[in-house]
Formats: C-alpha cells, sequence, structure tokens
C-alpha cells in the first residue's frame, strides 16, 4: 500500500513506513495492512524474522492519524473511532505475541500508536534523535495501545511520571524505562538491517552502551500519591514548577483516569488484559470524554487552548473503565 511498504527481502519480511510527510502517523488501514503481513508471514519457512522501520529522519511514527476518528465523532459517528481503535490494539498485540523474532528500528518521534508499534517488537533499537513519548493526556485520551502495560512495567514511578505528564525520552531514558533495549548509533542501522536480512539470525544484532539515563536519577516520589491531587501537591511542596506544568495543561479526567489504568496494569498477566482496559475507555472516548475537544486544540485548530470540561471523580473514571458488555474487545476481528 502507498503508506507501507511491505515486502520480503531474502531472509526478512520487511515493513517500512513510508510516510514521512505525516511523520508516519499511523492510520487504520496501516494498522490492518500490517497486521495482514504478519499473519502471512507467520507460517511462512522463508521469514526468519521481521524488522520493522520508517522513511524519514523525523520519525518512526508519531502518532495514530485520528482526524478520521476526530470528524466522524464531531458528526456523531463514534462507530468509526471504535472499530480503528479495535484494529489497532488487534495489531498491537499479535506485535507482543508474535512467534518470530520482531526487530524494530525507531528513529526521531515514536509516540503513541508508534509506541504501539515498536514498542511491543522484541527487540527494540533507539538511536541518538529518538524521542519515544506516551503524551495522549494532552489531547484528552489515555495511553492506550499497550501503553499502560509498557508503563507499569517501568521502575519505580516512571510509569505515573510519563503517563501524566507526556515527557520525552531519548535512547537511555527509553531503554531504562523498559520502553526499548538496545543503542545502536543510527550511521550503523542500515548495515545492521542488511545483515538481518541476509542472515535472518538476529543473535548477530549487537548494540553499544546506551547513554546515560536522566529518568534514573530522578526523584520521582510524588507520583507515588493516591490521586493526581496528592500527586500535585507533592510536586508543588517540592517547587517542581516544571513537571507542574503538562499536568496542568493535560486533561484532568484522561489523568485521573491513566493514573488508575497504569496502576491496575501492574496486576495484568496479560497485555490483552491492559488493551482490553484501554478499549472501554477508548471506546466511550469519542462520545464521553475530553478526546474530541483535545483533538481540535492540539491537532484540528491548533490553538493549544483545549476546554477541558470532563468530570475527573472517581465515579467518572469507573464509568469510562466500565466493562463494555457485548461491545467488549474482541481478538478475533469480525467477519
Amino acid at each position: 500500500m502507498e503508506d507501507l511498504n511491505i515486502r520480503k527481502d531474502r531472509r526478512a519480511g520487511r515493513i517500512t513506513f513510508t510516510r514521512p510527510q505525516a511523520l508516519n502517523a499511523l492510520t487504520h488501514d496501516m494498522a490492518l495492512a500490517l497486521h495482514r503481513a504478519l499473519d502471512e508471514w507467520q507460517d511462512d519457512p522463508e521469514v526468519s524474522l521481521v524488522i520493522i522501520d520508517a522513511e524519514g529522519e523525523r520519525a518512526f511514527c508519531a502518532g495514530g492519524d485520528i482526524a478520521a476518528v476526530y470528524h466522524a465523532g464531531r458528526a456523531g459517528d463514534h462507530h468509526v473511532g471504535q472499530v480503528f481503535f479495535a484494529d489497532e490494539y488487534r495489531m498491537n498485540a499479535a506485535i507482543a505475541e508474535y512467534p518470530k523474532p520482531i526487530v524494530a528500528f525507531m528513529q526521531g518521534f515514536v509516540m503513541g500508536g508508534g509506541v504501539g508499534v515498536g514498542g511491543h517488537a522484541g527487540h527494540r533499537v533507539v538511536g541518538d534523535t529518538t524521542q519515544v513519548a506516551m503524551p495522549e493526556s494532552g489531547i484528552g485520551l489515555i495511553p492506550d495501545v499497550g501503553g499502560t502495560w509498557l508503563l507499569a512495567r517501568a521502575p519505580g514511578r516512571i510509569g505515573e511520571y510519563l503517563g501524566l505528564t507526556g515527557a520525552r525520552m531519548g535512547a537511555g531514558d527509553a531503554i531504562h524505562a523498559n520502553f526499548a533495549d538496545l543503542y545502536l548509533p543510527e550511521a550503523e542501522w542500515d548495515a545492521a538491517k542488511e545483515m538481518l536480512a541476509q542472515s535472518g539470525d538476529l543473535s548477530r544484532l549487537r548494540g553499544q552502551p546506551a547513554p546515560a539515563s536522566a529518568l534514573a536519577d530522578r526523584d520521582l516520589s510524588a507520583f507515588g500519591g493516591r490521586t493526581v491531587e496528592e500527586i500535585v501537591a507533592a510536586l508543588e511542596k517540592a517547587g517542581d514548577d516544571e513537571t507542574l506544568k503538562p499536568i496542568r495543561r493535560n486533561s484532568p479526567l484522561s489523568m485521573a483516569a491513566t493514573l488508575a489504568m497504569v496502576r491496575a496494569a501492574r496486576g495484568d498477566r496479560r497485555m490483552h488484559d491492559s488493551l482490553a482496559r484501554e478499549y472501554r475507555f477508548t471506546h466511550r472516548a469519542t462520545e464521553h470524554s475530553d478526546f474530541l475537544e483535545g483533538v481540535r486544540a492540539q491537532i484540528i485548530d491548533k490553538d493549544r487552548k483545549p476546554n477541558w470540561t470532563a468530570a475527573a471523580s472517581a465515579a467518572k473514571v469507573d464509568e469510562m473503565l466500565a466493562p463494555l458488555g457485548q461491545h467488549e474487545l474482541e481478538w478475533e476481528q469480525p467477519a
């Protein structure tokens, strides 16, 4: 398809994002095509491993292309978003549980939907331009695409910090937070891909010592607070105005839900459990949350002045995360 270059290259299945002009943002069709390719290669004896990469220097994938979801939601059609999220999450789960090695080379922006692709690969390569983030609270959503699963498995309170602030991680921080595995200077990536395609031998992929992680030395004890309000109070007491800035800017409902979801995900046994919980929120998002307003302010009108109106109470969070009954996320795509 036009936005993905899917092909077999010697011993490798290759998937390359090819819309750098849009920061390789993931569309619904791209998610479906990526999933189909993985299904086709799963039992193909000619494919020993899968390489996922992207054209352009600025981004591996800067997120999901949610303009269609926004416009449909504004018109009262909430089904478009629900189908997109469901198909995307099934693709994320397929990557996480793929029986063959998947190697993701993630340069530049790796955010939201990009984390959902690269962040669940078995072998995640980052370089000096890499900037990883889950900034969904800034658009009235929650860290989805398995983001709460990853955040829950970061050391200490890093998961709460990243989920509430949307802070970006360079290579060293991403490896420390368990969002990446190997650091390799980007000048060496082409040679590494060539070696993998030629040999099909993952054992030959070697990283270099990762840059130091600033996150590893940060005191994030404030993010142990029981509620967002307690976290804010602790940050105010510490005089941490820099960390307070994004928290004061982001959707209160999104942050309250994110806090609950990251903590719930720590008890999940499979990423599917986290994805199913995320889907409960996103299934309702265009109708019952700040999502449409957040997208309007950040992506459509770009005035950066969202008018958050959704309640951020514990009752509202429970409502957004309540079981969906017959609409719960199904793992087999409906015929």
